[in-house]
């Protein structure tokens, strides 16, 4: 009988400890979770990084006692340069990188937040943009971020190294100064809906779709049923009013833009985007931040937001469906209205 007790209480201990293991692991991926979703504003001083990387380069060229020298000089420069940067103005850097629903602007309206807070009346903002246009209302509210900035006066400068078009464009024309690399694509100030229709194939194999609306224009172009004549002529008037919105938006920031001949939907490369009026100036950011180090104080300043392993996922099926589109229509730069 002590003998039967005996591999109960060790069955019993097995049980508590497998038991209390598994509440340990629950413990740690709860608090791992927590801590990979939890959202943080994260500040770097880019004068130090440039100071760093210079240092980093001249230690690796040059001899022993060459470098000895050089240390001695680089700790004098970033006293002085410590002592300097407390009272001169401050450019904050900010990057927007693009995609077709403008997810970066989650990010960009907690930065934008954060810079507004603590702006003096001779800081700056510097916006390095990527953005090749998608939908409509999603980059309009991104354009409407960057107005936050317009209207406390403080100097909007937007770098495109590489392109800023349709919506895109629509942010960048919200800048005071538009720094453009020689090849950046800017420009496309149009609207485009594409949607495929599938009557055709559904007919061949006895598939009926039933549409019920109430609101004569609830629905116009459809993907399954058959489109009519009204339909297509409804969206086509849905999309010269939204056209007109992104003219009169553009107008509103550069009303010396030749609109007649600018708002066709075309793009154009930054040299020929300066001579039209769509830069201000040719030169790529890295040029810009440089020669701006030399007299003010560089901050960039990112807001991360942690996602959760299926955000994750659906973001990386999300993103491989917009780069089939984009290959697929690699020749255009768009802002696609929902339907």
């Amino acid at each position: 009988m002590s003998h039967l007790f005996v591999e109960y209480g060790l069955f019993l201990l097995k049980t508590v400890t497998i038991v209390l293991a598994i509440i340990v692991v629950i413990a740690f991926a709860a608090a791992a979770g927590r801590r990979a979703t939890q959202d943080n504003l994260e500040v770097e001083n880019l004068n130090r990084r440039y100071r760093s990387l210079g240092r980093v380069l001249r230690k690796a060229v040059l001899g022993k006692s060459e470098r000895r020298k050089e240390g001695r000089a680089a700790r004098k420069r970033d006293r002085q340069e410590d002592k300097a940067s407390s009272g001169r103005p401050r450019s904050f850097v900010l990057d927007f990188k693009g995609d077709l629903r403008a997810r970066a602007v989650a990010s960009l309206r907690e930065e934008i937040s954060a810079v507004l807070d603590v702006a003096r009346d001779d800081d700056e903002v510097i916006l390095r943009l990527e953005n090749h246009g998608g939908m409509v209302h999603e980059h309009g509210l991104a354009a409407s971020q960057l107005a936050r900035i317009r209207d406390r006066n403080l100097p909007l400068i937007v770098c495109v190294d590489k392109v800023a078009a349709s919506g895109g464009y629509l942010m960048a024309c919200v800048a005071t100064k538009i720094y453009a690399a020689p090849f950046a694509i800017l420009g496309s100030i149009g609207v485009l809906a594409q949607i495929p229709n599938f009557k055709g194939l559904l007919d061949s194999h006895g598939v009926e779709v039933e549409q019920v609306m109430a609101g004569r224009y609830k629905r116009t172009v459809t993907m399954f049923g058959e489109n009519t004549d009204e339909d297509r002529e409804k969206l086509k008037s849905e999309l010269e009013d939204v056209h007109r919105l992104f003219k009169s938006a553009v107008a509103a920031f550069r009303p010396e833009l030749d609109l007649d001949k600018l708002a066709t939907g075309e793009h154009w490369y930054g040299t020929r985007a300066l001579e039209l009026g769509l830069a201000d100036a040719l030169g790529t950011s890295d040029e810009l931040l440089t020669e701006r180090a030399g007299t003010r104080d560089l901050y960039r300043v990112s807001y991360k937001i942690r996602q959760r392993l299926q955000q994750r996922l659906m973001a990386t099926a999300d993103g491989v469906l917009e780069r089939l589109d984009s290959a697929a229509f690699a020749s255009r730069f768009e802002t696609r209205l929902p339907r």
